[in-house]
Protein backbone atom coordinates (compact mmCIF):
# COMPACT_ATOMS: atom_id res chain seq x y z
CA UNK A 1 0.00 0.00 0.00
CA UNK A 2 2.80 2.41 0.91
CA UNK A 3 4.62 1.77 -2.36
CA UNK A 4 1.47 2.58 -4.36
CA UNK A 5 0.94 5.87 -2.49
CA UNK A 6 4.60 6.78 -2.98
CA UNK A 7 4.48 5.91 -6.67
CA UNK A 8 1.38 7.99 -7.40
CA UNK A 9 2.66 10.92 -5.36
CA UNK A 10 6.01 10.96 -7.14
CA UNK A 11 4.50 10.42 -10.57
CA UNK A 12 2.07 13.30 -10.05
CA UNK A 13 4.89 15.53 -8.73
CA UNK A 14 7.13 14.68 -11.70
CA UNK A 15 4.41 15.43 -14.27
CA UNK A 16 3.25 18.62 -12.53
CA UNK A 17 6.81 19.91 -12.08
CA UNK A 18 7.65 19.10 -15.72
CA UNK A 19 4.61 21.10 -16.82
CA UNK A 20 5.67 24.01 -14.62
CA UNK A 21 9.17 23.97 -16.16
CA UNK A 22 7.57 24.86 -19.49
CA UNK A 23 4.78 27.08 -18.13
CA UNK A 24 6.87 29.19 -15.74
CA UNK A 25 7.89 32.60 -17.08
CA UNK A 26 10.76 33.08 -14.64
CA UNK A 27 13.94 31.13 -15.56
CA UNK A 28 14.90 30.70 -11.90
CA UNK A 29 11.52 29.11 -11.15
CA UNK A 30 11.93 26.82 -14.17
CA UNK A 31 15.29 25.62 -12.87
CA UNK A 32 13.80 24.82 -9.45
CA UNK A 33 10.91 22.91 -11.04
CA UNK A 34 13.39 21.01 -13.23
CA UNK A 35 15.34 19.92 -10.15
CA UNK A 36 12.09 18.74 -8.58
CA UNK A 37 11.24 16.79 -11.74
CA UNK A 38 14.60 15.01 -11.74
CA UNK A 39 14.35 14.12 -8.05
CA UNK A 40 10.84 12.74 -8.52
CA UNK A 41 11.97 10.63 -11.49
CA UNK A 42 14.93 9.39 -9.43
CA UNK A 43 12.53 8.34 -6.68
CA UNK A 44 10.48 6.37 -9.21
CA UNK A 45 13.63 4.57 -10.39
CA UNK A 46 14.50 3.69 -6.78
CA UNK A 47 11.02 2.23 -6.33
CA UNK A 48 11.66 0.02 -9.40
CA UNK A 49 14.97 -1.18 -7.96
CA UNK A 50 17.16 0.66 -10.48
CA UNK A 51 19.29 2.54 -7.95
CA UNK A 52 22.13 3.20 -10.40
CA UNK A 53 19.86 5.06 -12.84
CA UNK A 54 18.42 7.07 -9.94
CA UNK A 55 21.87 8.11 -8.71
CA UNK A 56 22.94 8.88 -12.27
CA UNK A 57 19.88 11.08 -12.73
CA UNK A 58 20.57 13.02 -9.54
CA UNK A 59 24.34 13.38 -9.90
CA UNK A 60 24.54 14.07 -13.63
CA UNK A 61 21.34 15.85 -14.53
CA UNK A 62 20.79 17.87 -11.36
CA UNK A 63 24.42 18.97 -11.72
CA UNK A 64 23.75 19.81 -15.35
CA UNK A 65 20.91 22.09 -14.29
CA UNK A 66 23.56 24.59 -13.19
CA UNK A 67 25.04 24.53 -16.70
CA UNK A 68 21.56 24.89 -18.18
CA UNK A 69 20.95 27.90 -15.97
CA UNK A 70 24.19 29.44 -17.25
CA UNK A 71 22.96 28.98 -20.84
CA UNK A 72 19.66 30.63 -19.90
CA UNK A 73 21.49 33.57 -18.37
CA UNK A 74 23.74 33.92 -21.42
CA UNK A 75 20.93 33.68 -23.97
CA UNK A 76 18.36 35.83 -22.18
CA UNK A 77 20.85 38.39 -20.77
CA UNK A 78 19.44 38.01 -17.27
CA UNK A 79 20.86 40.72 -15.02
CA UNK A 80 22.60 39.20 -11.97
CA UNK A 81 22.28 42.43 -9.99
CA UNK A 82 18.52 42.35 -10.53
CA UNK A 83 18.39 38.69 -9.50
CA UNK A 84 20.29 39.42 -6.28
CA UNK A 85 17.97 42.30 -5.44
CA UNK A 86 14.93 40.03 -5.75
CA UNK A 87 16.51 37.14 -3.84
CA UNK A 88 13.96 37.18 -1.03
CA UNK A 89 11.05 36.62 -3.42
CA UNK A 90 12.46 33.17 -4.31
CA UNK A 91 12.54 31.94 -0.71
CA UNK A 92 8.90 30.78 -0.81
CA UNK A 93 9.21 28.65 -3.92
CA UNK A 94 12.64 27.39 -2.87
CA UNK A 95 11.32 26.31 0.54
CA UNK A 96 8.32 24.60 -1.11
CA UNK A 97 10.55 22.63 -3.49
CA UNK A 98 12.88 21.71 -0.60
CA UNK A 99 9.99 20.44 1.53
CA UNK A 100 8.62 18.34 -1.35
CA UNK A 101 12.08 16.85 -1.93
CA UNK A 102 12.41 16.06 1.78
CA UNK A 103 8.99 14.38 1.82
CA UNK A 104 9.88 12.31 -1.25
CA UNK A 105 13.18 11.15 0.29
CA UNK A 106 11.42 10.18 3.52
CA UNK A 107 8.77 8.21 1.60
CA UNK A 108 11.34 6.40 -0.55
CA UNK A 109 13.32 5.54 2.58
CA UNK A 110 10.17 4.24 4.27
CA UNK A 111 9.34 2.05 1.26
CA UNK A 112 12.91 0.73 1.16
CA UNK A 113 13.07 -0.14 4.85
CA UNK A 114 9.63 -1.77 4.91
CA UNK A 115 10.78 -4.09 2.10
CA UNK A 116 7.92 -3.27 -0.26
CA UNK A 117 10.14 -2.10 -3.13
CA UNK A 118 10.08 -4.19 -6.30
CA UNK A 119 13.34 -5.15 -7.97
CA UNK A 120 12.89 -5.55 -11.70
CA UNK A 121 16.59 -6.08 -12.41
CA UNK A 122 18.63 -8.19 -12.09
CA UNK A 123 16.94 -11.55 -12.37
CA UNK A 124 20.20 -13.45 -11.76
CA UNK A 125 21.23 -13.17 -8.08
CA UNK A 126 24.92 -13.21 -9.06
CA UNK A 127 24.51 -10.18 -11.36
CA UNK A 128 24.65 -6.73 -9.85
CA UNK A 129 22.24 -3.96 -10.74
CA UNK A 130 24.90 -2.10 -12.72
CA UNK A 131 25.92 -5.19 -14.74
CA UNK A 132 22.32 -5.96 -15.66
CA UNK A 133 21.79 -2.33 -16.67
CA UNK A 134 24.88 -2.42 -18.91
CA UNK A 135 23.84 -5.69 -20.54
CA UNK A 136 20.40 -4.34 -21.41
CA UNK A 137 21.64 -0.91 -22.49
CA UNK A 138 24.46 -2.07 -24.76
CA UNK A 139 22.61 -5.01 -26.36
CA UNK A 140 18.85 -4.46 -26.65
CA UNK A 141 18.91 -0.65 -26.67
CA UNK A 142 22.31 0.11 -28.20
CA UNK A 143 20.79 1.93 -31.19
CA UNK A 144 18.54 4.09 -29.01
CA UNK A 145 21.48 4.84 -26.71
CA UNK A 146 23.64 6.04 -29.62
CA UNK A 147 20.74 8.06 -31.05
CA UNK A 148 20.30 9.78 -27.68
CA UNK A 149 24.00 10.61 -27.68
CA UNK A 150 23.73 12.18 -31.15
CA UNK A 151 20.68 14.20 -30.09
CA UNK A 152 22.56 15.51 -27.05
CA UNK A 153 25.53 16.40 -29.25
CA UNK A 154 23.29 18.37 -31.63
CA UNK A 155 21.69 20.12 -28.64
CA UNK A 156 25.11 21.04 -27.28
CA UNK A 157 26.25 22.45 -30.62
CA UNK A 158 22.97 24.38 -30.96
CA UNK A 159 23.38 25.90 -27.49
CA UNK A 160 26.93 27.00 -28.30
CA UNK A 161 25.84 28.49 -31.63
CA UNK A 162 23.01 30.40 -29.95
CA UNK A 163 25.29 31.89 -27.31
CA UNK A 164 28.15 32.81 -29.68
CA UNK A 165 26.63 35.72 -31.51
CA UNK A 166 28.49 38.77 -32.79
CA UNK A 167 28.37 41.80 -30.53
CA UNK A 168 29.57 45.28 -31.42
CA UNK A 169 32.39 46.76 -29.39
CA UNK A 170 33.67 43.42 -28.07
CA UNK A 171 37.36 42.76 -28.61
CA UNK A 172 38.07 39.27 -29.88
CA UNK A 173 41.24 37.31 -30.46
CA UNK A 174 42.56 36.29 -33.86
CA UNK A 175 44.60 33.17 -33.15
CA UNK A 176 46.07 32.92 -36.68
CA UNK A 177 47.26 36.53 -36.57
CA UNK A 178 48.80 36.03 -33.14
CA UNK A 179 50.65 32.87 -34.16
CA UNK A 180 52.02 34.38 -37.38
CA UNK A 181 53.43 37.42 -35.59
CA UNK A 182 57.19 37.94 -35.98
CA UNK A 183 59.78 39.81 -33.92
CA UNK A 184 59.86 42.62 -36.45
CA UNK A 185 56.10 43.12 -36.11
CA UNK A 186 56.17 43.37 -32.34
CA UNK A 187 59.49 44.98 -31.46
CA UNK A 188 60.65 48.43 -32.48
CA UNK A 189 64.21 49.50 -31.62
CA UNK A 190 64.69 53.24 -31.09
CA UNK A 191 68.15 54.79 -30.76
CA UNK A 192 67.85 57.74 -28.40
CA UNK A 193 70.49 60.39 -28.22
CA UNK A 194 71.94 61.12 -24.75
CA UNK A 195 70.08 63.92 -23.01
CA UNK A 196 67.00 63.58 -25.19
CA UNK A 197 63.73 61.87 -24.36
CA UNK A 198 61.08 60.34 -26.48
CA UNK A 199 59.41 63.19 -28.35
Amino acid sequence: MLIAITFYLMAFTAVAAAFMVVASRNPVHSVMYLILTFFSAAGLFILMGAEFIALLLVMVYVGAVAVLFLFVVMMLDVDFVELKQGFLQYIGIGATVALILLAEMIMVGAVYFTGESKTVVPTDPNTTNLEAFGQVLYTDYAGAFEAAGLILLVALIGAVVLTLRERKGVRTQNAAKQMSRTREDGVELIDIEPGQGLG
